[in-house]
């Protein structure tokens, strides 16, 4: 039932829907974060989902049902490298498509380059070492709230904090409990993901 329970958390909460959530924070949460126009706000966020979670989880799928890789947790070093590497091909993709549209904010396309280039540090470390993913994204996320919090006075960001913080233990607890880290891998990869966003994310509303 434990095992159930931990492989349902590792799926749901998967590093694909990190993006996801933080444009969530960005458009609907803290929306004076950006100067997207409400009424293009919806399809902007569709297009992010679209390709940041459903075509390259779409993919990832292809590639168990083909055989590159044995499983979609990706226990060993080198069913990662190809899987990471396409998700860093799709989310540069997406960066370089929204900077194209330069009459939106720059934070929309900024924020997901900070996003991408924590991923290829964490591709680049998959060739020699296996950091978590799901650390790293969940890392992101809380370092987006705590921008946030400090910069916009108007986002009452406990509740989003707690609930991350939650969120990020349930999910570390859920690898380590599934062996597919061990604990040194689930500790670097949240700081890294903190550090990299962190630093990120203030350089963007600086």
């Amino acid at each position: 039932m434990l095992r159930q329970f931990a492989l349902i958390i590792s799926v749901v909460f998967q590093p694909l829907l990190i993006p996801s959530l933080v444009y969530g924070l960005i458009f609907y949460v803290v929306p004076e974060s950006s100067s997207i126009p409400d009424q293009v706000k919806d399809r902007l966020y569709f297009l992010i989902v679209l390709s940041t979670l459903l075509i390259p989880m779409i993919t990832i799928i292809g590639f168990r049902l083909s055989g590159t890789v044995k499983s979609l947790h990706m226990a060993t070093l080198s069913e990662r490298f190809i899987p990471f590497t396409v998700v860093c091909i799709y989310f540069g993709l997406t960066t370089y498509f929204l900077r194209e549209k330069i009459e939106f904010d720059p934070v929309l396309w900024q924020s997901l380059l900070v996003i991408t280039l924590t991923i290829i540090g964490l591709t680049l470390v998959t060739f020699v070492w296996k950091m978590s993913a799901h650390m790293t994204g969940l890392g992101g996320l809380l370092a987006i709230i705590v921008v946030m919090s400090s910069l916009f006075p108007t986002f009452r960001a406990l509740y989003y904090l707690l609930g991350a913080l939650l969120l990020t233990g349930i999910v570390g607890s859920s690898r380590l409990y599934l062996n597919a880290h061990k604990p040194l891998e689930i500790y670097i990869g949240l700081v890294y993901g903190f550090i990299a966003c962190y630093l990120g994310y203030q350089f963007i509303w600086a």
